[in-house]
């Protein structure tokens, strides 16, 4: 199987390499559209059989433990959209595009590939956004559309791409802190990139051996 490792900064993915440094891997930098970019640069040049992303997270839910691996069912661009009076409001609901427009279902990007249902680790649904949240009406709004259990800055982005070019993904992510909390030695992430890449490990053997 010809797999494809992506993440944004080399450190969350570091372990694995160090341990697979043969793997065909792709650093695509921080932020959707380098992400975009990147990876759709990379699907023109090889036919991948399967695109995993792998990285840190936040959680907006005390069910995840600092350190936990999750596997993300569906995603959005959570803060594409007009935001008036305090109220925000997607680009389906002010009618710029229609919510079952592919690549989305119902305004997500939907993971259907049935690896989710094989891989031993908690799926969950995700928002991505292009400014981490630490404001309470920001993070209530976000709740209230979308009641997200984690937030990243690319995972739509692999979501979009794969979709729109047909190609299974896996969006995989080690939970390093709680969205909101900014105090950094509160945050876990050497904690959530070692149990990571030990499950990114795992999987990946499971797939090439």
């Amino acid at each position: 199987m010809q797999i494809l490792l992506v993440a944004a900064t080399s450190m969350e993915t570091a372990p694995f390499l160090q341990q697979k440094p043969a793997a065909d891997h792709l650093i695509t930098g921080v932020g959707c559209p380098s992400a975009i970019y990147h990876i759709t640069q990379r699907l023109h040049q090889i036919d991948y059989d399967l695109v995993i992303q792998a990285g840190i997270a936040g959680s907006y839910t005390n069910s995840l433990n600092l350190g936990d691996v999750v596997a993300v069912t569906k995603d959005n661009f959570a803060d594409v959209g007009v935001l008036e009076k305090n109220k925000f409001y997607t680009i389906f609901e002010k009618g710029f595009t229609g919510e079952d427009e592919f690549p989305f279902s119902k305004g997500w990007l939907n993971n259907d590939n049935q690896l989710l249902d094989q891989i031993f680790i908690k799926k969950v649904t995700a928002v991505t956004v292009n400014t981490v949240t630490d404001d309470e009406l920001r993070i209530r709004q976000l709740v209230s559309k979308y009641d997200p259990q984690i937030e990243t800055m690319e995972g739509a982005a692999l979501h979009y791409v794969c979709l729109q070019n047909s190609i299974p993904f896996l969006q995989l992510r080690g939970i390093s802190n709680y969205v909101g909390e900014r105090d950094k030695v509160k945050w876990k992430i050497a904690e959530s990139v070692e149990q990571l890449n030990e499950d990114l490990i795992k999987i990946y053997d499971a797939l090439t051996t």
